[in-house]
């Protein structure tokens, strides 16, 4: 095993125990990182709401008779300009994504800080403030405070900006609600963000356009919660790490096992070929504008049409079913036998979201 001196000590520290690039991909390596490290000494939630302890992709408060959501994310993505998106519609949708996934799909504003490295065009800072503009008004919120530090040249690479959103919703869905008998469903194709950006970054030519899924999905989420109210059980947006990533998150903390139909889940053709070429597996590509959605098996048409109907779910699908069989383990059932789906360690494509 490889080691190295810790600094003013004689001791040893092996190589796991230093930060890699897998620790901050969205799979069980970063969580362990943040569990053992970061989140230590925060782990008490707050009384009766949602804290840091619960890994969620947010926090949620009591506020009188309803709660208050508040997420922050960072976002570091290279190249900042892409199919599809960039930076800075990245960090609008990010968070506004990460509210909704709570049940919070009505924003009430965004505070937005932004670092710069010396030397960053202000051309394209001015491009990506458009991008961030026009992301909050198709989401329907704005950003109302913020902070701007610029580094020394070397420094950074380029642009780091980070988004904080608060909202109030009346039931707080989590992602460690699922049930047995609970219907997972997608709200589209998988991949389509992690495989847009492998392309750009790498300059890979494909026969069809590739292009980031990146985009707020919180009226998309607002409609399957109103067709069936309370019928909602679990949800996740599965960014790093992708679907398998969430599934295996949603899977752990509910205690149930989560079966999935391969041949139910959408994958675009050209998403799928790169993948196949690449040898990746859309399970574990990143998504920007899709989520995960548990809900009773009475409601899951419903849920289902509802996503259908607008023009970010058009092709949502039923790709799962809960069951109390073994509980954190994810199943992908190909239609010609069964095998675990694995949870990836980390992205493997890093500095994507």
């Amino acid at each position: 095993m490889s080691v190295t001196l810790k600094p003013g000590t004689s001791g040893l520290i092996g190589r796991d125990e230093i930060v890699t690039l897998k620790h901050g991909a969205g799979g069980r390596a970063m969580r362990t990182l943040i569990q053992e490290t970061l989140a230590a000494g925060f782990l008490d939630a707050p009384a009766s709401g949602i804290g840091l302890a619960a890994m969620d992709d947010g926090a949620a408060l009591k506020l009188g008779d309803r709660w208050l959501v508040v997420t922050t994310d960072s976002h570091v993505v290279h190249p900042v300009f892409f199919p599809g998106g960039d930076i800075g519609r990245l960090a609008i949708a990010g968070t506004v994504n990460d509210l909704a996934m709570m049940g919070a799909t009505e924003p009430a504003g965004l505070t937005c800080a932004v670092i710069l490295e010396e030397g960053f065009r202000r051309s394209d800072l001015e491009r990506i403030q458009r991008s961030m503009l026009d992301t909050c008004r198709e989401a329907g919120v704005t950003v109302i405070t913020g902070d701007t530090k610029v580094m020394g040249r070397g420094e950074l690479d380029g642009i780091v900006i980070n988004t904080t959103g608060v909202a109030l919703t009346d039931r707080v869905v989590p992602d460690s609600g699922l049930l047995p008998g609970d219907r997972i469903i997608v709200t589209g194709t998988i991949g389509d963000h992690g495989i847009a950006l492998m392309a750009r970054r790498h300059a890979i030519a494909f026969d069809a356009p590739l292009e980031s899924d990146v985009a707020p999905i919180n009226a998309l989420i607002r409609a399957a919660l109103a067709a069936a109210p309370g019928e909602v059980t679990a949800m996740k947006d599965p960014t790093r790490g992708g679907v398998a990533s969430a599934l295996h998150e949603m899977a752990e903390k509910s205690g149930v096992e989560i079966v999935i139909e391969e041949p139910a889940v959408p994958v675009h053709p050209v998403v799928r070929s790169a993948a196949e070429m690449l040898g990746l597996d859309p399970f574990h590509i990143a998504n920007e504008g899709k989520a995960l959605i548990g809900v009773r098996p009475a409601s899951a048409e419903r849920v289902l049409a509802a996503l259908r109907a607008h023009p970010r779910g058009s092709e949502a699908a039923i790709i799962g079913t809960v069951s109390d069989a073994h509980a954190g383990r994810v199943v992908l059932d190909t239609g010609l036998g069964r095998r675990l789906l694995a949870e990836p360690e980390g992205e493997p494509l890093p500095r994507i979201c």
